[in-house]
């Protein structure tokens, strides 16, 4: 789907782009911004993108944490990138998973990725124009819910972690979102 709005955003998955992976993170406490996160979505902001999270939160589903728990440690995200100046404008959530978890949750839907559900919900939204806007992922599943949106698709990984994980060969891996933003800025010449 591309949409035929005015606005561009950069979508970003959060465990494993903004703060470090480990495994159902919910809490404060287990929160970790990866190094230069700040600064990257701050660039962002300065460059005119929307900077919207798209995150499935299966641990919603099989009852490991609430809703609010995701909301709690959003706004804590929202407090620590304040002091950079940075900020994110939208956060998607898809609490659902097709398998596992508590009856109203275990459903297959159109939001979690790979589908494009949350970046097509964020794209009406906001009037976002899809095909110059990017998806932001440490996936495989992130990718494919960006390409299926119409976006322009990053990695961040290793080389051979994206070989092994089945990136298209034609998606560039970069080791930081840091790095991804850059690449991005000197594309725009806004750097």
């Amino acid at each position: 789907m591309t949409s035929q709005g005015t606005r561009k955003a950069v979508f970003l998955d959060r465990d494993g782009v903004i703060n470090v992976e480990k495994g159902y993170v919910h809490r404060i406490r287990d929160f970790q911004l990866l190094p230069g996160v700040p600064r990257a979505i701050r660039l962002l902001n300065d460059a005119g993108f929307l900077v919207i999270v798209v995150t499935n939160q299966s641990g919603v589903a099989r009852g490991y944490y609430s809703l609010d728990a995701v909301h709690r440690l959003h706004r804590h995200l929202d407090a620590e990138l304040a002091p950079f100046g940075a900020h994110i404008d939208a956060y998607y959530v898809c609490p659902h998973h097709p398998e596992h978890g508590v009856a109203e949750l275990k459903v297959g839907c159109s939001c979690r990725k790979p589908l494009p559900g949350m970046l097509e919900q964020a794209s009406a939204d906001f009037g976002i124009r899809m095909g110059e806007s990017y998806m932001i992922g440490d996936k495989a599943t992130d990718v494919a819910a960006g390409r299926a949106a119409g976006c322009r698709t990053l990695f961040i990984g290793t080389p051979s972690g994206a070989r092994e994980g089945g990136i298209p060969e034609d998606t560039p891996v970069f080791p930081s979102l840091l790095d991804c933003v850059l690449s991005i800025a000197n594309a725009a010449g806004t750097q």
